[in-house]
């Protein structure tokens, strides 16, 4: 046996008969269970099924499944085949399937019945066969069905074996902020490259659990549990509803969490209000105060010891409050057993991250790119700088271009834009490094700090350089009821920002103030407003003065991922949205002149 796979049919098949016996794929209360063994044997009658419907080898299979064990299954099965198989968001339009089922190639959809209204033109525009996974519906096969089917001298290892460390493994279409989404093709070796860097970084084992709920399109997802499952053999809980995270951790309760910062932050967020409520009904006065004094006091820590000034006092009262407060309330959460915790897709705030870490939650940022099959730093607390994205994995390489732009180099790149060699060529240098598009700095120990997109950086009319994701980031770590935040100031005289509340958020605040009305309406009422004005007045604290938002605009209205203004991984649009609201932008610049003007 070679000392380590050469594609992930081989991972696959080793995990497999190495852990037959244990749980491999479940779902939230055990509803659904598959071992090893029988993730293998469905995998192996489904890529039976798919040949005797005429995939081979190259073919491209799309997938438009929420978070599913069947999505695991038909994925492993189409690449088993030297297909590719690739990932459909799921807030996707008719017209967007319809440019990525164009654009791929793709001869067969594997779907669910929710999704048929939007797949069935597109799918019959390019003639692809439609599989179902829960059922028969009409123009439709059922999963069950072709899992049935069989070839005549079906020889499957032979096929798996045949498939070759350069094939490609995954395309995954990039969330176009601008223009239409280039698919990068990721073959079976920059994967495997990949995996085996960040298994041993974050020391990833067969037992831990981990958790997939996170779009299958978006490539965080199918590096952080798919191919990390195949690779380390982990058990993995699916959630198909991003909103049921919650019930999620409590009931796995895992050692590896990965997260946008946005997940991050509404953790953060209840538990606090958890830790305010206990206080509020806790009748004893010391414990009392130990559940007011806990948020303040982990941060105080988690700031201390960023800075290497944490005493051995301060160490004590924390240890002392942990065990009697913060464990007791991580364990509520499904957060007790917590060793690897990753934020990225998009910045964090440090200072979210030291409360976390404040509350007993090991976060640290990471960055990560489709084109670099996935993440590509990350350190643990302690052995980066919290405003770091950490240190590069093992294997790749980094250097920062005359422009400051970070350029990456290494196994782990992606092979290109599939159908796109201009566009390829365009994103290497002539020495082979790929860029990142992000303006990065590079310290003495190698950790690496991003200071934000290249096309994104402002320059005021001051002649200030000015970063709108660290500004943004500042608005919505002191602002808990925003979803977005999107600040302008590019040749502009000051900053200015248009907020988007969070529902959510925005719920519970006026549950908990005895606020009555519907998401928009309490948008605009006085206390949630006011609320809006203290936190950006707390980030207008820790900005400089340029970069200070002087005037917002709130939003009454909820962004959806894949819309216009948002792309299916949460980042915003800023072309459109200042396109949109360009109305509502200058309204701020000349109220704020007319006002200077009076005074």
């Amino acid at each position: 046996m070679p000392t380590a796979p050469r594609t992930f049919c081989e991972a696959f098949q080793w995990t497999a008969a190495r852990q037959a016996g244990q749980v491999a794929l479940r779902t939230v209360g055990d509803t659904t269970t598959l071992l090893w063994s029988e993730y293998a044997d469905r995998v192996r009658a489904l890529a039976e099924g798919l040949t005797a419907l005429g995939v081979r080898g190259g073919d491209t299979v799309a997938l438009m499944l929420r978070n599913r064990p069947e999505f695991h299954v038909a994925d492993t099965a189409v690449l088993h085949l030297g297909a590719i198989p690739f990932s459909v968001y799921n807030t996707s339009s008719p017209q967007q399937v319809a440019h990525l089922l164009t654009d791929s190639r793709a001869r067969l959809v594997i779907t669910e019945e929710c999704f048929l209204p939007v797949l069935d033109q597109p799918a019959r525009a390019v003639d692809a066969t439609v599989v179902t996974v829960d059922g028969a519906f009409p123009g439709t096969l059922s999963l069950d069905d072709v899992s049935a089917r069989t070839v005549p001298g079906f020889d499957f290892e032979a096929i798996w074996r045949s498939v070759g460390p350069d094939d490609v493994l995954t395309l995954i279409y990039t969330s176009g902020t601008t223009g239409q989404p280039k698919g990068v093709e990721i073959t079976h070796r920059a994967e495997l490259a990949l995996c085996a860097a960040s298994n041993e970084r974050l020391g990833i084992n067969p037992f831990d659990r981990m958790i997939s709920f996170l779009p299958s399109a978006h490539m965080a997802d199918r590096w952080s549990s798919h191919y990390t499952q195949m690779t380390a053999g982990t058990e993995l809980t699916t959630v198909d509803k991003p909103r049921d995270i919650a019930a999620a951790l409590a009931d796995v309760h895992p050692q590896v969490f990965g997260a946008v910062p946005q997940i991050w932050q509404r953790l953060h967020n209840n538990l606090c209000a958890a830790l305010e409520q206990a206080a509020d009904s806790e009748p004893d006065e010391v414990r009392r105060l130990a559940l007011s004094e806990a948020p303040g006091l982990g941060l105080r820590c988690a700031e201390a010891a960023e800075h290497g000034r944490l005493t051995a006092e301060l160490a004590d009262r924390w240890a002392e409050l942990d065990s009697e407060v913060l464990a007791p309330l991580r364990k509520r959460f499904g957060l007790d057993r917590l060793r690897v915790a990753a934020s990225g897709a998009a910045p964090i705030e440090p200072s979210l991250l030291l409360n976390l870490r404040g509350l007993g939650i090991p976060v640290s940022s990471g960055l990560g790119m489709s084109e670099l099959s996935g993440m590509v730093t990350y350190s643990p607390p302690g052995e980066a700088p919290v405003a770091s994205v950490g240190h590069l994995l093992p294997g790749v390489e980094a250097s920062i271009a005359a422009d400051g732009e970070l350029l990456i180099r290494g196994e782990i790149v992606m092979r290109g834009y599939r159908g796109a060699p201009e566009k390829t060529a365009a994103a290497f240098t002539a020495e082979g490094w790929l860029r990142t598009g992000d303006v990065a700095t590079i310290d003495p120990s190698g950790a690496i700090t991003v200071v934000d997109r290249k096309k994104d950086l402002m320059i005021s009319t001051g002649g200030k350089n000015l970063s709108p994701s660290a500004i943004e980031g500042a608005v919505l770590s002191h602002t808990p009821l925003l979803a977005h935040a999107v600040v302008i100031g590019d040749a502009r005289p000051f900053v200015t920002a248009l907020l988007v509340p969070d529902p959510d958020a925005v719920t519970a605040f006026a549950v908990r103030h005895g606020l009555d009305g519907g998401p928009a309406e309490l948008c605009r009422h006085p206390v949630v407003r006011a609320a809006i004005e203290t936190g950006l007045a707390a980030a207008n604290s820790v900005l400089s003065r340029p970069e200070q938002v002087r005037a917002h605009t709130v939003l009454a209205e909820d962004w959806h991922p894949g819309s216009e203004f948002v792309t299916h991984t949460r980042k915003t649009r800023r072309r459109p949205i200042h396109e949109h609201y360009a109305a509502q932008i200058e309204a701020m610049y000349a109220e704020h002149a007319a006002v200077a003007g009076t005074a």
